[in-house]
């Protein structure tokens, strides 16, 4: 009850102090339409940050998600797995394609022709050269930080690279998200920063190939979703968003 009590007072400085919702809750007061429902100050919630002029999102991951749907359709193979990128991408993409989720802590979604199931980056439920679409986006450099509950471990993302290559079929595809700058950078322990010249030498060799490089500048003055992005323009960045389209041999 105290709680509650604290909550209304909370909620009714604010309103009070708000330069346009106290007049609106009394303009639309006046409105006829307004007896259609209860309305007092028990019930006010008030938003005081969204009158702005364009609608915000984050960059990187209405983006990067937007990105990879469009490279799994163009793909369209029988089935795509993801590896704990964003529950919106995978939710989305199975409403087209059927999608397998797996995650270190699994989520409780139910959707028509999406299965998800626990999963762990170091040991992948799947043979080698098994799976022919695979994403794994803005989590890799998560892996050994410890922030989700997962053991503190320097090579974490490493380990986890080397099992995403191994599970990748022959002609298969390989989608990753990671943040990217012009310096790499761990900030604990929230994630690593790496450099362009770093996801190219831990996944480009003799079995695999780059397909697309494309770049979410930090800035929207640079521009949004740059596809076939020349790295060059890294250049300056400190928390861009690399997307890599790999496809093994």
């Amino acid at each position: 009850m105290k709680n509650q009590i604290k909550d209304i007072i909370k909620k009714t400085l604010r309103f009070a102090l708000s330069p346009f919702v106290m007049p609106d809750f009394y303009a639309f007061k006046r409105t006829a339409g307004s007896k259609r429902f209860e309305m007092n100050f028990k019930n006010i919630f008030p938003q005081i940050k969204d009158r702005t002029v364009e609608t915000g999102f984050d960059r990187h991951y209405v983006y990067h998600t937007s990105w990879a749907a469009r490279v799994v359709k163009e793909i369209n193979p029988e089935f795509h797995i993801d590896i704990s990128s964003s529950l919106f991408f995978s939710g989305i993409v199975s409403a087209f394609i059927p999608v397998h989720f797996y995650d270190y802590r699994p989520a409780n979604l139910g959707l028509s022709n999406l299965q998800s199931k626990k999963g762990d980056l170091h040991n992948l439920p799947f043979k080698d050269m098994e799976v022919k679409s695979i994403s794994c986006m803005h989590t890799l450099e998560h892996i050994g930080l410890g922030r989700y509950g997962d053991p503190i471990d320097a090579m974490g993302d490493l380990k986890a690279i080397k099992q995403l290559k191994r599970v990748v079929a022959s002609g298969g595809n390989l989608l990753i998200v990671v943040p990217i700058g012009e310096k790499a950078i761990i900030e604990f322990n929230a994630h690593r920063i790496y450099t362009y010249d770093q996801i190219i030498s831990y996944f480009i060799d003799e079995d695999f190939i780059l397909k697309q490089f494309s770049l979410i500048p930090e800035n929207e003055e640079k521009g949004g979703l740059i596809l076939n992005a020349n790295p060059e323009i890294i250049k300056g960045e400190h928390y861009a968003c690399g997307c890599f389209w790999f496809v093994r041999k």
